[in-house]
């Protein structure tokens, strides 16, 4: 009797390893970005341009002058305080509107739809030019977001001010992809003139950096699908359903033991 409970009880933990270990086991290949770097002969190149200015875009604009009073009336009393990955705390802005245009104080509308940050600068320093003289002008971004989700550490909306934002930084702003992260399932979504579009990113592909799609735009979107060998979002109920499995299979192997 003593040596059958035993062998039940070997077997009993036998079955809670085997268990464990089908749920903990990931293979490497999974977790690992560039598993295709042996077979790059060259750098990848992304010939992306700079993103241009669009309606409803949020710009920061910052006169630079020499005269101290030409500098507190344009400027916001707040100095610009940029945290790590572009925190934009205290940055006040001015709205692209609709037709593209902002309105800039003393000069008025000024239209800067499909400009680059650059271009706009020389643009509202050409029109104020004809108030204040000699000024320079700074031209950024602000409030500019994305949304990471899905298998990463921190789901959640990140403001950046890049010009360009990879896809593996925008990950980064989110603590990047959990251990049970697909990273060959990793969903963007994209509004482009008044269509939702949908790329399916491989980013354990090294090519991935000369598409398109390797830089994320403001309001993208950015979902990390889960391994089909578990999702962290489920763990809890996984491991309760094999524990409870494994507790009624020794109970059910410990009984006939005892009835035989």
């Amino acid at each position: 009797m003593r040596i059958r409970k035993n062998r039940l009880l070997k077997l009993a933990l036998t079955l809670i390893t085997v268990a464990l270990m089908a749920v903990s086991c990931v293979p490497t290949a999974q977790l690992s970005y560039f598993n295709d770097m042996e077979e790059l002969a060259q750098p990848t190149v992304n010939p992306r341009t700079q993103k241009l200015i669009k309606p409803f875009d949020k710009l920061y604009v910052r006169v630079l002058s020499i005269d101290l009073q030409t500098n507190q009336i344009f400027n916001a009393t707040d100095e610009m305080r940029m945290g790590s990955y572009g925190s934009t705390a205290g940055l006040i802005g001015y709205l692209v509107d609709e037709d593209g245009n902002i309105n800039f104080p003393f000069v008025g509308k000024i239209n800067v739809v499909d400009l680059t940050t650059a271009d706009a600068a020389d643009k509202i320093q050409r029109a104020l030019s004809d108030y204040v003289p000699q000024t320079s002008i700074i031209v950024k971004y602000v409030d500019n977001q994305v949304t990471v989700m899905g298998e990463v550490q921190r789901q959640g909306v990140y403001s950046f001010t890049q010009d360009k934002l990879n896809i593996y930084e925008a990950l980064g702003l989110g603590g990047g992809i959990t251990r049970y992260g697909d990273r060959k399932k990793v969903i963007l979504i994209r509004n482009e003139e008044g269509k939702v579009l949908h790329y399916r990113l491989d980013l354990s592909d090294s090519k991935i950096a000369n598409r398109s799609y390797y830089y994320v735009l403001p309001n993208d979107v950015i979902v990390v699908e889960p391994l089909k060998a578990i999702s962290t979002s489920y763990s809890n109920i996984t491991y309760t359903t094999i524990l409870s499995t494994i507790s009624t299979a020794i109970a059910v192997l410990l009984f006939a033991g005892l009835r035989f």
